[in-house]
């Protein structure tokens, strides 16, 4: 079975040989100092571990050519809406048509990111647009529901154009919407204004056949989760999340095989000791193996205070429980 088998079969609850595992997330300055902890210098990751290769198609999503002041009534977004032309040639990556052939002969996950969430939506970059970005929800709800539609509409667009070329096999919607207490924005309001523009995106999907649809959140996104899967989503990817708040377990609890999960394993742990991530990945990982549709991954990138030897403990843990030794 290849890798793309295995992502598809475990995110259906469907037999697979194992689940996918995946590349954590390691940049070279990490390998530079692992190198001085006895990792040699000729030795590659995916030479030591096993790790199933995926792809995520990142279009460019923003608007084109990059304003100098963002809309603040409804006839500067008529304005803004020329920079979102889902057919510019610039949305795509360099050799598009190259890859869309490669594409076709793969045996590996390809992903489509399709929304970067309501924030980088309304241009937030900084504090102070992040203040007008908040501040626009309770002053004119209606301004902000007529950006996220008409930005829905270009996702839509873009949506349809990549899809008609390339067969992926699971869309991606990023939210950076919560901090560790909670999410900025309330349930009621995040379902009536931001969620609601997303349904057309998932629709479009939908209709080319692809149905795994993965809502990935940070911080503590708890409070939205129902709202989310109400919407359709059925899969979470939590990165840097609140342990106790988005704890995976409690999450299958509650949601059972209408949510599949990807992550939960606490990239913090990884620096305690190798008994405390023995307990913790112990606690987590075999429950979820056994209930299916999850994929056992770090909720974050591995950062420099993360020992060599506490990673190749945790890889051959994950190697040890999913059946490869």
């Amino acid at each position: 079975m290849n890798g793309r088998e295995r992502f598809l079969n475990t995110l259906s609850f469907r037999i697979s040989d194992r689940p996918p595992l995946f590349e954590d997330g390691i940049r070279e300055d990490v390998l530079k100092k692992w190198r001085k902890q006895g990792m040699r210098k000729r030795d590659k990751l995916e030479g030591l571990f096993t790790f199933d290769y995926r792809e995520e198609i990142e279009p460019n999503l923003d608007p084109l050519p990059t304003p100098t002041r963002w809309p603040n009534n409804m006839g500067g977004l008529k304005k803004h809406k020329n920079r979102l032309n889902a057919y510019d040639p610039q949305r795509l990556a360099d050799e598009w048509g190259k890859k869309v052939l490669d594409w076709k002969k793969r045996d590996y996950a390809v992903i489509l990111r399709i929304h970067n969430g309501y924030f980088l939506t309304m241009g937030v970059h900084g504090w102070q647009r992040f203040m007008d970005a908040i501040q626009l929800l309770v002053d004119d709800p209606d301004f902000v529901e007529a950006w996220m539609d008409m930005y829905s509409q270009f996702a839509c667009q873009l949506a349809d154009r990549i899809l008609s070329e390339v067969e992926v096999d699971a869309a991606l919607f990023s939210e950076p919407i919560g901090g560790n207490h909670g999410p900025l924005i309330s349930p009621t309001m995040y379902s009536t204004i931001i969620l609601k523009s997303y349904l057309p995106i998932l629709d479009v999907f939908k209709s080319h056949g692809v149905n795994t649809l993965i809502y990935r959140t940070y911080a503590n996104n708890r409070a939205l989760l129902s709202p989310v899967v109400k919407a359709g989503f059925n899969c979470l990817w939590a990165c840097e999340r609140n342990p106790l708040a988005m704890n995976y377990r409690d999450i299958r609890q509650e949601f059972g095989k209408d949510l599949c999960l990807i992550g939960g394993i606490d990239a913090d742990l990884l620096r305690q000791t190798q008994e405390e991530i023995y307990r913790a990945v112990m606690d987590l990982v075999p429950p979820l193996l056994e209930d299916g549709g999850y994929i056992p991954l770090a909720d974050a990138r591995v950062r420099e205070g993360v020992p060599y030897q506490n990673y190749v403990y945790y890889r051959n843990l994950l190697e040890v429980m999913t059946g490869l030794r």
